[in-house]
């Protein structure tokens, strides 16, 4: 073993940093189009569902050049399963959304498993920001759920606009919804007309 060790050393040591150092930022190159080729895929072929928003504490106002935002779908009963066993305390969740008579999508139901849905229901990925209890975790009757959905930059000096319609619950998101449950944010409408569009990359 010890054998081995001194080989796997001396082989990368061979290694001119210059190659080192280009594979390093090849690496990071490919992950990053990965990461933009996974949004795109969401944005051209998820399901659009369009969310309220709802206002957020003061406290936790505009950071930098982005919008912090909060929905109907946040804050959600557990229903069945309350009480159940979480397997973590940040478990990942599958929510139940149907189109309500405005054409707002509302929570219908949480799951802990993928379930199956009808037009014009979608199920949607989150994940709970934290479980009841310490040793053994389990589903606390009220979760509070986080979708990859709260937080949206914008142009500098443009947010406090977008933070007092959010407050005035005059702000909607419409997000893209893939099968499989995640979703990105696609654009933002300011009383009911598209504000800003989400590009594809």
């Amino acid at each position: 073993m010890t054998e081995l060790i001194a080989s796997v050393t001396a082989f990368w040591q061979r290694i001119p940093k210059a190659v080192l150092f280009g594979a390093a930022i090849l690496i990071q190159c490919v992950l990053l189009v990965l990461m933009v080729a996974d949004r795109m895929q969401i944005l051209r072929d998820g399901r659009e569902v369009t969310l309220q928003t709802q206002p957020v504490d003061p406290r936790d106002l505009l950071r930098g050049d982005y919008v912090v935002l909060r929905y109907d779908i946040s804050q959600l009963p557990a229903g069945s399963l309350t009480g159940k066993p979480s397997g973590t305390r940040n478990p990942v969740v599958f929510v139940r959304l149907a189109p309500n008579a405005n054409g707002l999508y509302e929570a219908v139901s949480v799951h802990a498993e993928p379930v199956p849905v009808t037009a014009p229901e979608i199920l949607i990925r989150g994940r709970v920001s934290h479980s009841c209890g310490s040793t053994s975790p389990i589903f606390c009757d009220k979760l509070t759920i986080k979708y990859g959905l709260e937080s949206y930059f914008v142009p500098e000096g443009e947010g406090r606009t977008l933070e007092q319609a959010r407050n005035q619950q005059k702000l909607r998101v419409v997000a893209a919804v893939l099968p499989s449950g995640r979703a990105a944010i696609k654009r933002l409408l300011l009383d009911g007309q598209p504000v800003y569009e989400e590009p594809w990359y």
